[in-house]
């Protein structure tokens, strides 16, 4: 007896989205915001994934076909977005290790004068406070796209509806496409939780970490797409 098509589709996202991995590379996505807007965060990303997923699964040939973007060219601009925002990671220019420099440059002010107060000085405060992180800003890039989904997972989405019989093998489909999505959301908020517990020495290193994670992902990333689209060109 042969797996029902809607856990396949659940399984085959499951195992590429690996949710220990991405609880790893969510860490220092989610560091600036408090518990309130990690599960807001959290809700966004589901119904983002839900939206992806059911767009593939209902319209995704079509719609590819109109647009005449292929799945190809989704992963490998994937790739270029996740990089843009990993490398600063990997670099040490971004999240926990800019904190802790900043934290040093204050301790190294405060030596050279102890009468420096940084909460009234305004040589070590700036006039102007810096703007509170929208988490709007991270919802959809990086965090829905490409740490979540991407051109992989709309081609899953795809292949799964073309091989469904009718309309109630589709409702199935649907049914594994909620079930991820709350996969991905729980994820995101287990990440935050986590986030929370650790010291910034310790936010430090797994920020290095998921910044060398996350660039080889966007290699992986940009070669399959870039792959994908020469062979399709050669095919032509």
């Amino acid at each position: 007896m042969s797996a029902h098509p809607a856990l396949i589709l659940f399984l085959a996202l499951f195992g590429l989205y690996s949710p220990v991995a991405a609880l790893a590379s969510y860490l220092p996505i989610v560091r600036p915001f408090n518990h309130v807007q990690v599960v807001r965060l959290s809700l966004g990303l589901a119904c983002n994934v839900l939206v992806f997923v059911l767009a593939a699964l209902w319209v995704g040939e079509p719609l590819l076909k109109l647009l005449g973007i292929s799945t190809a060219a989704l992963t490998a601009t994937g790739g270029i977005a996740l990089a843009y925002a990993s490398i600063p990671l990997m670099r040490g220019k971004a999240g926990a290790v800019e904190e802790l420099e900043k934290q040093q440059e204050l301790e190294r002010q405060q030596q050279l004068d102890p009468a420096v107060d940084p909460a009234v000085d305004p040589a070590v405060v700036p006039a102007t406070p810096p703007e509170a992180v929208n988490p709007k800003s991270v919802l959809f890039t990086p965090l829905s796209f490409p740490l979540t989904v991407g051109g992989t997972t709309f081609a899953f989405g795809v292949a799964a509806s073309a091989a469904a019989t009718g309309l109630p093998e589709k409702a199935w489909l649907s049914v594994a496409a909620v079930a991820f999505a709350a996969v991905t959301g729980i994820t995101l908020y287990l990440a935050g939780h986590l986030e929370r517990r650790i010291s910034l020495q310790g936010a430090m290193i797994l920020d290095r970490v998921a910044g060398i994670l996350l660039t080889a992902i966007a290699v992986i990333l940009l070669a399959n797409g870039f792959t994908d689209l020469v062979l399709a060109r050669l095919n032509q």
